[in-house]
This record gives C-alpha cells, sequence and structure tokens, in this order.
C-alpha cells in the first residue's frame, strides 16, 4: 500500500500563518499529515479540530494523543454543526485538502480503484449512504448518462451508461473489475498514458459521495466562522471542484459595484474576503516523489473585517457551486 503523502504540506502550512494561540481546522484529516504540521507550530493555548467521513482516518486520528487536538466524525459540510457543538469561537484558520486519498485508492475493499478487483463501493464512508453499485443497480440510463458526462468530462458517456444497462440485465454490476472491462470495451480510444475507466470512475466518486456539493456548502461556512484575518486554505485536485473553491473565492473578494460609480478606493465597501497571492501547484520535486500530485491546485484567502455573515457567503456559493442531484 502506497504511504499517503500530503501535497503541499508547506505551502499549506506557511499559507496559514499559524500563531501558536490560534484555533485552527483541518477539515478533511485523512491521514494526518496537515494536521501533524499544525500541531508542530501550535503553541500551549492552540487548538486544532479535525473532522473526517472516513472511519479509517478517524481511527489514524484517535491515535494522536495530544490535548489540543480533537477528531469528529463527519462530513465537511457540516462543520458548522460541530464547531458549534464544541463551542470553538472563531477560527484563525481552516484548511481543505480534496478528493481521495492515497489509502483509499490502494486498498482494493473500498472499490475506488479500476486497478485491483474489490467491491464497488466507493463511498468515502461506508457507514452510510448508497453505494456505486447500489446506485447504478437502480438508475436509469439517462441519469448514468449525465452522471459521467457532468462529473467525469467523459466524451463517451452514452456508449458507457448504454453499456452499463445492457451488462446489469444479465447480471449485476458488484465489482470494480467488471465495470473497469466494460467500460474498455465501450471506449475505444483515449489519451495517451490514462486508463479508460478513469473519468467514469472518477464521475461516480464524485456522484456517490456528493462532493462538489459538499465543497459548495462548506466553504461559506468555514470562510463565516474565520476571524478577521483568518486564513482560508483549499487544495484541489480536479478542474470540477478547483473551479467552485476559484469562483466562490473571487466572489466574496469582490464588492461587485456597478462600474463607474463616483467612488474613491477609501470609499468602497470591503469585501469578506481578500485573495492572498495567486494559486499554488506542486513543483518538479514533489511531483517526482508524489504523482499523484501533479494535478493539485492551492487557493488561499483572508477574512477581512467586513461584517458580512453566513448566509451572505451561502448565497455566493449557491450561485457558483454544484447543484444537488436528485437521487
Amino acid at each position: 500500500m502506497t504511504a499517503h503523502l500530503p501535497v503541499l504540506l508547506n505551502e499549506a502550512i506557511e499559507a496559514l500563518d499559524v500563531r501558536p494561540d490560534g484555533v485552527y481546522l483541518d477539515a478533511t484529516f485523512g491521514r494526518g499529515g496537515h494536521s501533524r504540521a499544525i500541531l508542530a507550530r501550535l503553541g500551549p493555548r492552540g487548538r486544532l479540530i479535525a473532522l473526517d467521513r472516513d472511519p479509517q482516518a478517524v481511527a489514524e486520528a484517535q491515535r494522536i494523543g495530544d490535548a489540543r487536538f480533537s477528531i469528529s466524525h463527519a462530513a465537511f459540510s457540516r462543520l458548522g454543526e460541530v464547531l458549534d457543538g464544541l463551542q470553538a469561537g472563531a477560527l484563525h484558520g481552516a484548511l481543505f485538502d480534496l478528493g481521495v486519498s492515497s489509502p483509499q485508492l490502494d486498498e482494493a475493499a473500498r472499490g475506488f480503484s479500476f486497478r485491483a478487483d474489490g467491491p464497488l463501493d466507493m463511498r468515502m464512508d461506508p457507514t452510510r449512504g448508497e453505494s456505486a453499485a447500489e446506485w447504478l443497480a437502480r438508475a436509469n440510463e439517462s441519469d448514468i448518462r449525465e452522471v459521467i458526462k457532468d462529473y467525469g468530462e467523459e466524451r463517451f458517456a452514452k456508449q458507457i451508461a448504454t453499456a452499463i444497462v445492457a451488462a446489469r440485465a444479465t447480471q449485476p454490476l458488484g465489482r470494480t473489475r467488471q465495470l473497469a472491462d466494460l467500460v474498455g470495451e465501450a471506449v475505444r480510444t483515449r489519451e495517451a498514458g490514462q486508463d479508460p475507466a478513469t473519468r467514469t470512475f472518477q464521475a461516480l466518486r464524485i456522484f456517490v459521495n456528493r462532493e462538489l456539493e459538499e465543497v459548495s456548502l462548506s466553504l461559506p461556512q468555514a470562510a463565516a466562522r474565520l476571524a478577521p484575518g483568518g486564513r482560508l486554505a483549499v487544495i484541489a485536485f480536479h478542474s470540477l471542484e478547483d473551479r467552485i473553491v476559484k469562483r466562490f473565492m473571487r466572489a466574496a473578494s469582490s464588492t461587485d459595484l456597478p462600474r463607474g460609480l463616483p467612488l474613491r478606493e477609501a470609499e468602497l465597501p470591503q469585501a469578506p474576503l481578500a485573495l492572498v497571492g495567486r494559486a499554488q501547484r506542486p513543483g518538479d520535486a514533489e511531483t517526482a516523489d508524489n504523482p499523484r500530485a501533479r494535478s493539485a491546485t492551492l487557493r488561499v484567502a483572508e477574512r477581512t473585517a467586513a461584517p458580512l455573515g453566513e448566509r451572505e457567503l451561502r448565497d455566493i456559493a449557491r450561485r457558483l457551486g454544484a447543484r444537488p442531484w436528485r437521487s
């Protein structure tokens, strides 16, 4: 099994600008690389709150024997509820490392990967919700096609959906290898070096876990709970996630006033967020050590003193984010 290497570790920790007595949120604990780096910079009065919906990640987090640290088994769309329950107060930084972790990909029993045979599950929290196999068994062809097209950006979505519906009439699609072979027969051409099943597996994983909706729901909650000067740092791994993050940060850092208003710069209303630097991507050395890092993008914004609450931030996310999918 491949060890999980935290991506853009130094860049993310520097972006958070950790203060020793601050309160921080790691919304995606994973295997704890970012959390441990934050703890290393916190002083005795600092606090780190972590979330993860994967029970294996929660079990790993519970091994950290540090009074400054707590872990909650929850999706990050529930971060507001968790923070309120812990009476955490204002945050000085919030970090999101989106997507799937190496342990999840490498463990065949989780069903994320087409490279090894396992149950077609794909749930980040296997104790809740519907598996990929269960959804594929009941969904109609048009819904399957739309999920694969929208979330996998797959140009052969129609052919794949047709093949899935035809195959399940003969026998249930319950194994990753079954699905990968079926997609391989339906997709006749593919980019060099990419398995034909890559986009379909990505699409189903995103859909089953409602990943884009999770991002859209969580960003306004995190931003609204930041203290002035607190940082929001988000690492995304594919264009659909990064598009939501980019648009949210840009919209929340803009006053969105009509052009041509006769106002001096000092008279302009302050936006709730201010962008910090440009998007960062892994360097050659990191991608050589960890090829899975190559698609990562880190974006950072800082909370201003503008009196804008979660409702307004949620409105921004609703306008720019992913639409909820009918179940």
